[in-house]
């Protein structure tokens, strides 16, 4: 069996491209994001989405929230798709991880280098793969999965058969959607990529 299933970023928060929120800052959607989403659920309706399921970070729940308003949905919490676990630099700002070579190393080869103390990618992608295959078992009507740029990232990259090396060359803009089919055993295509609906 197969199902379609919309890789959906959250929206738009403070924090982006100043703080590594990862999962210590718990930030809410700014208004920017909020309309962001809901224009999304807009777009969406009518396309037969039977659920929703979400990261359990502040910033993925309030988005799916907004998607389930919109299209008459009640969100469930996935932590297959929860935010990389960055350990020691989540929270940090980026400024200050710019010089750390380990960070360096980190946005250069993500298929080996590890956080301190955290997730490496590939575990990353395996959870989230895992829980694809679940819901390819299911089958049914599509499906979106609310979740965090590099979560999101490394699944795409992972269909597309790419080395997690390369997952820094492709955007995962703030609300956008990335539409796949899972088919289980590891197995998606990509059919299309930070798309608007």
């Amino acid at each position: 069996m197969s199902v379609l299933i919309g890789l959906v970023r959250h929206g738009s928060h403070d924090d982006l491209g100043t703080w590594l929120s990862g999962r210590t800052r718990d930030i809410a959607l700014n208004a920017a994001g909020r309309d962001q989403t809901a224009a999304l659920a807009q777009r969406l309706a009518g396309r037969g989405i039977a659920a929703i399921h979400t990261s359990p970070r502040r910033r993925t729940v309030e988005t799916a929230a907004i998607l389930g308003q919109g299209l008459g949905l009640a969100p469930v919490r996935a932590d297959p798709w929860d935010e990389i676990d960055f350990g020691a630099w989540s929270g940090a700002r980026f400024s200050d991880l710019d010089p750390d070579p380990a960070w360096q190393r980190w946005n250069a080869v993500r298929a080996t280098a590890p956080t301190p103390g955290g997730e490496t990618m590939a575990a990353v992608v395996a959870r989230a793969v895992a829980h694809l295959d679940g819901l390819a078992l299911q089958g049914g009507e599509p499906v979106l999965c609310v979740s965090h740029c590099d979560v999101i990232r490394g699944v795409i990259a992972h269909a597309l058969g790419l080395t997690l090396d390369n997952i820094l060359r492709f955007e995962i803009a703030p609300a956008s959607i990335s539409w796949v089919i899972a088919h289980g055993q590891g197995m998606a295509h990509v059919l299309t990529m930070n798309g608007s609906e």
